[in-house]
This record gives C-alpha cells, sequence and structure tokens, in this order.
C-alpha cells in the first residue's frame, strides 16, 4: 500500500486521479488537503489491484476492510468521515457502487451495514437518521461483545444493561432517542436471523411524561444579540446571519436550514419550500427581512461551488452545512453575543412564543411550524400567559 503522500496513482482507478485532482480544486481545497486525498485514491487503487478486485464490486463491507488496514496514513483519511468524498466522486463517475452511507468498520461491520440498509430501504429513514441509530447498534454490539460471543449469545441482561448505562449518562430526551433507536436495532436483529429470540421488548422503556417540560425559548433581546453578533460585513457574518434570521423568524429546524437549495427560493412568489420531517416539502412564505439577508449573503458572500445548497462550508469542501454545523453557528453567535450557549431549536421555540404573545392562535403557530398533531403544538400554551392569566381562578382563601 501506498503511503499518503504518494499521489502517484496505479491500479485500476488510475484514470481517476485527474478528474479527482480537478474536483478537489473546484472544491477549494488546499495543497496538503489535496495531496492527501490524492494519496487516499493511491491507495485504494492499490488496495484494489492486491485483492484483485474490480472497482464495480466495492461494496461497504469492503471499503470498511480497506479503511481498517490504513495504518500509516493521516488519522482524519483513516474513517468513512474522511474516504467520504472520494467514494462519493467515484460513485458519482459509475466506477464504484453508491454507497449507502459512512462504511461502518469493526468486526460487526457487515451486520451494522445490513442494519443501514435495513433503516434506508424498508423504514425510509433519512441519512443523519440512519447513521445515528447504526452508532447506537455499534455501541450496543460493543456493549454485548456480539463479535467474540456470536449474536446467538446475547441476551435480555445485555439489553437490560445496556440501556440502563445510556439512561445513566444522558439526558431525558437523548436517552429516549437511544432507547427507541435500540429497539429499532434489534427488531432488526430479530427479523434478520441475528438472534433467535425478540429482544426487543427487554428494553426498559424510559419514563417520560407528555408535555412536563416548559419550551426553553430565547428572549427578544437575546434574539437580537445573536443577530448583532453576526458581522455582516464579512462573508462568514452575512451568512450566519441569514441563518439566525431564518430560525428565528420561520422556526425552522437546523435540519431544514441546512437542507434548503437555490431552488427552492421563489423571489417572485416570496415563497420558500421547506424540507422537512419525513421528506415532506412545504411551501412557506418568506418575510421580506429574511429574503433580503439570504439575497446578501448569495450576491456577496456565498463561495462559487458546484453544490446547490443555499449555506455552503467557509472551507473546503465547499459544500452544504450539516444540521449540526448550523446548530453550531447559532453556538459561535451566542458566545460572541456574551450569552449561554443556545442551540438552533430554541430559536425555533422562540419564533413561536413570540406569534403567541403577538396574538396569534395555537392553530396558526401550528400552521407555520408545520406541525402535523395540535398536542405537539399545545405545549407552547404554558408560555401565553396573557390566555393563561384570563382562565385562572383565584386561589382558595386568598385576597378577593
Amino acid at each position: 500500500m501506498n503511503g499518503c503522500s504518494d499521489d502517484r496513482v496505479r491500479g485500476p482507478l488510475a484514470g481517476c486521479a485527474a478528474g479527482f485532482a480537478a474536483e478537489l480544486e473546484r472544491l477549494g481545497y488546499s495543497r496538503t488537503g489535496a495531496r492527501q486525498q490524492l494519496g487516499l485514491l493511491a491507495d485504494l487503487s492499490g488496495w484494489l489491484a492486491t485483492e484483485g478486485l474490480d472497482p464495480a464490486e466495492l461494496a461497504a463491507g469492503q471499503v470498511a476492510r480497506f479503511l481498517g488496514g490504513r495504518v500509516r496514513c493521516h488519522h482524519g483519511l483513516r474513517s468513512g468521515v474522511g474516504a467520504a468524498l472520494l467514494l462519493g466522486y467515484l460513485a458519482g463517475l459509475g466506477v464504484i457502487p453508491e454507497q449507502a452511507g459512512v462504511p461502518a468498520a469493526g468486526p460487526c461491520a457487515a451486520v451494522l451495514e445490513g442494519c443501514r440498509h435495513y433503516l434506508a430501504s424498508e423504514r425510509g429513514l433519512t441519512g443523519p437518521e440512519v447513521a445515528r441509530h447504526v452508532q447506537t447498534a455499534g455501541m450496543f454490539a460493543e456493549h454485548a461483545r456480539a463479535a467474540d460471543r456470536g449474536w446467538v449469545a446475547v441476551t435480555a441482561a445485555d439489553v437490560t444493561g445496556f440501556a440502563v448505562a445510556q439512561c445513566a449518562a444522558l439526558g431525558r430526551a437523548s436517552a429516549c432517542k437511544r432507547i427507541s433507536q435500540l429497539r429499532s436495532f434489534l427488531r432488526f436483529a430479530h427479523l434478520s436471523g441475528l438472534t433467535a429470540a425478540a429482544l426487543a421488548p427487554a428494553v426498559p422503556p424510559a419514563a417520560w411524561w407528555s408535555a412536563s417540560s416548559l419550551p426553553r425559548w430565547v428572549p427578544p433581546g437575546q434574539v437580537a444579540a445573536l443577530l448583532a453578533a453576526c458581522d455582516q460585513r464579512t462573508a462568514r457574518g452575512r451568512r450566519d446571519f441569514a441563518i439566525v434570521t431564518l430560525l428565528s423568524r420561520l422556526g425552522l429546524r437546523a435540519g431544514e436550514v441546512a437542507a434548503m437549495q437555490l431552488g427552492d427560493i421563489d423571489w417572485r412568489a416570496g415563497t420558500l419550500t421547506v424540507r422537512g420531517k419525513a421528506r415532506r416539502e412545504e411551501k412557506m412564505p418568506l418575510p421580506a427581512d429574511a429574503g433580503e439577508a439570504i439575497a446578501s449573503y448569495l450576491a456577496d458572500g456565498r463561495p462559487a461551488a458546484g453544490s446547490r445548497s443555499v449555506f455552503l462550508r467557509l472551507l473546503a469542501p465547499r459544500q452544504g452545512l450539516s444540521a449540526a454545523g448550523v446548530s453550531n453557528i447559532v453556538a459561535a453567535a451566542a458566545g460572541r453575543a456574551g450569552l449561554p450557549r443556545i442551540g438552533a431549536h430554541r430559536l425555533r421555540h422562540s419564533a413561536a412564543t413570540a406569534m403567541l404573545r403577538a396574538g396569534a392562535s395555537l392553530d396558526e403557530v401550528s400552521q407555520v411550524l408545520r406541525h402535523h398533531s395540535a398536542a405537539t403544538t399545545a405545549i407552547y400554551a404554558k408560555v401565553d400567559h396573557a390566555a393563561l392569566a384570563a382562565v385562572a381562578r383565584p386561589w382558595p382563601g386568598g385576597a378577593a
């Protein structure tokens, strides 16, 4: 296997080197970053030749095996994340099969890849959701030492022990998600014959009382401080200002902002197509201030790139932001404003609270937030102090 600094590509992928180098330049990679990526291509091509594999036969499990053997290279290019750009490029050319996601590694790689395929094809989950489910599955496999003992030896005690340990280390919301992901994997394990018994019922429920908490919203003064912390004289500031404006004015989720495409904005009609949960697409009015913020970024801030995503990374590869990247932008703005850490979802709560306090009904809030259940919106009744005061009864024995 060639070292990472060797850009001379030999083997079945040699014909892709020039095109990949041009793609790296287009994406804004530095000379060092480009050499690392080309070194990865050289290593993969040499590994295919050594293994006697045709690129068209490169499945996710084989990618994991290749990455597991890269012990002399830069750590960022020894994982599926580091290899994602190259794999996506080769798949786009039709040289290798389309990869379902970041390939799993380790002794349970084949099982985790099977789970990934099941979640994407049978349950229709999106890429980020699939990744989170597979991560939980990998953690459980390590906890139960399934690779050493075999999956048939996994017991209900293993399941319970893992769930209890996870719930003890996580917050309530995160624990509930982890429990749901574990149940989903155990159903897959039973359906695929990995486990003889159905172990999903052995997962203990996480305590959760519906509507037991108040929405954590950001006061208007702090929202203004977040916006002011985005320096609109810079490309980064114009991008961040537009993102915070969308989150606070329209109540979008971080993933919805990250998923925005250039074609989603209808400037003539003044509407925005939002790609929400469960792959739903819904049109929303685009307020003038939000439209102006986006237009300012597009005209004088967004770098030239082949990506159709509205909001791009500043560094190579110049591609669309992730949901985590959007949340990090809000957190960074809070830090610059001297505020405690604020997540993107709190701005969604702020938008709902502001609408209620301006006189909007819960039904209207539900339409803006695109809730498909009235119960989801009902939690905001707790912060509608004016409406609550109108129905409050005097305390027994209190002053008249």
